[in-house]
Order: C-alpha cells, then structure tokens, then sequence
C-alpha cells in the first residue's frame, strides 16, 4: 500500500491546528476529587492521545506527583483550579523532560505564585504562557512544512521502492533533531537556574 505522502501532511497539519489547550473558564471553580480531576483532564485533552485508551492522567500519576513535591498537596484530598492547572504543566512536560527537571521548573512556581490571593498567580502565569504557545501553532505548521520539502528532496539517487520510506525516516530525523537540540537548550537553561 503506498502513503500519500501530501495527504499525511496535510492530516499532520490539520491535527496541529485542531489541537487546543484547556482554557482556564473551562476549569471548575470549586475543588473537585481525584476521580473528578482524572474524568476532566481525560475529556478536555481527548486530542492529545495518541490512541483512544490511553488516560491522560491516573491516580497513581497525581498521587506520584504530589509525593515528588511537583504538585501541591490537596486539601482534604480535593483539588483546586490551581492543582489542575498544574497537572497541566506536569502533562506537557513529563513528555521531554525528567522528574528532577520537571521539579525544578514547577517547585518555584508553587513556592511563589501558588494559591496567591493578590499579584501573579498560578491562573494568570498559565493564562500567560499558553496564549504565547498558542500564537506558535503558524510558525511550527512553517517550520514542518520547510522541514517536510527538505526531506521529499533527500535520497533522490534511491530507488523507487525505497525513497518512500527513506523521505519519511529524513523527515521524522529532522523532526527529532530538532527537538533533540531544544531538549539540550531546555536541560541547559534548568541547569542554570539558582539552587534556592
């Protein structure tokens, strides 16, 4: 069976703009319970799945992260916005980045904006951060689509049967350099941050 190699961009494509992140008026306003919190994240980030089983998070996870001081602990086992927004962070991290790192990144993060009642807090740094990655999504489709064309023009000496293949393993290998090199930039700039 042969990959129409147009029509799997353009399906990259369109799942990338149909990705959204969970808006924070999304999130209740009261405290809810674990099962609660793992029913949520569950529905509101379906799109990310790989494949419809898989569970964004377990109670098993949350329970390991509040144990690695990488999230609050509850009150009264109930989680606020906060926590959730929270668990967020920790979901798109875990995918990149070690527990230790990822520790690093959010332990400041609860020590000075966690449940704050007046300046920044957890909701407005969030509000902050995705509005930015959210702005990104035209550059990244750029970015796959040079990256794409470099890779259809690579092993062009290849035969037929093989250069399928071959432009698709130079395309996922420009991929994966590129976030190779931005997870060394990342590991880089957690290692520069001061120890208190």
């Amino acid at each position: 069976m042969k990959l129409d190699k147009d029509d799997m961009l353009k399906s990259i494509l369109e799942h990338i703009s149909g990705l959204d992140y969970i808006k924070t008026a999304d999130i209740p306003n009261i405290e809810l319970y674990m099962d609660q919190v793992t029913t949520f994240m569950d529905s509101q980030m379906a799109s990310s799945k790989r494949y419809p089983d898989d569970k964004v998070l377990t109670k098993t996870m949350i329970n390991n992260y509040a144990k690695n001081h990488l999230l609050p602990s509850p009150n009264k086992k109930k989680y606020s916005k906060e926590h959730v927004l929270m668990l967020i962070f920790i979901y798109y991290f875990k995918s990149f980045l070690s527990i230790s790192d990822i520790q690093a990144l959010l332990t400041p993060l609860a020590d000075r904006y966690f449940q704050k009642e007046d300046g920044l807090n957890v909701e407005d740094l969030y509000n902050e951060v995705f509005g930015m990655e959210k702005e990104q999504v035209e550059y990244l489709k750029k970015d796959l689509m040079e990256k794409y064309q470099t890779a259809s023009q690579s092993f062009a000496e290849a035969e037929e049967k093989d250069r399928e293949f071959l432009t698709m393993f130079s395309f996922i290998c420009l991929l994966s350099f590129d976030v190779y090199m931005k997870k060394q930039l990342i590991e880089s700039i957690i290692d520069s941050f001061p120890s208190d």
